[in-house]
């Protein structure tokens, strides 16, 4: 079984914003998988689907995006993942907004929910697939810029890159990485 991360933040009033669009590819996953309703548990929220041949435990962390290493330990210790076969998804800051970008490994970024997955499972070797949502305005703060909601002008990329993101997790399911990164990888007027 393949575990599938997404970052966020728990509650209606962190629905849509920024911050959560890991959240959001779990939940087009699970609507794509008819998952059945998440249950409690590891201080996540957890549901299983089938993709093609392989099951996908579908991980949105309840803990607040600064800890979300926390659950992901728990859930990968309990399950006995390989660390091969985990896979974080969260916004960037540095992508324009809708782009996608696969990396096998590397650093947080700044992006302190996968800093927090990278600490506590004591490696940076973690797949993960970023989400752009754009730099905030010169003035605003990258924190208010995060938890705040998208424009209406945005909203039409935003859904289909959520799209994507899925359709791009289910290949990493089935092909890997390197299929994933091969094929998503940059800008969305251009990428598959």
């Amino acid at each position: 079984m393949k575990v599938v991360v997404g970052l966020g933040n728990p509650g209606k009033k962190y629905e849509g914003t920024r911050h959560n669009v890991g959240f959001d590819v779990l939940a087009e996953l699970g609507k794509r998988g008819n998952a059945p309703k998440p249950k409690s548990r590891f201080d996540a929220e957890l549901t299983e689907i089938t993709c093609g041949p392989e099951k996908l435990l579908l991980v949105a962390p309840q803990t607040f995006m600064n800890l979300s290493g926390r659950a992901v330990q728990q859930v990968v210790k309990f399950y006995q993942t390989p660390l091969t076969d985990l896979i974080v998804i969260g916004d960037d800051l540095n992508l324009k907004t809708g782009q996608l970008r696969f990396r096998a490994s590397g650093s947080a970024g700044g992006q302190k929910g996968l800093q927090s997955i990278l600490t506590c499972l004591g490696t940076d070797a973690i797949a993960r697939l970023r989400i752009g949502i754009g730099r905030p305005p010169e003035q605003m703060d990258a924190a208010d810029y995060v938890l705040g909601r998208f424009r209406k002008d945005e909203i039409d990329q935003v859904d289909a890159a959520i799209t994507r993101s899925a359709s791009a997790i289910e290949t990493w399911a089935a092909k890997g990485i390197a299929a994933a990164m091969n094929e998503y990888n940059g800008d969305p007027e251009t990428a598959g």
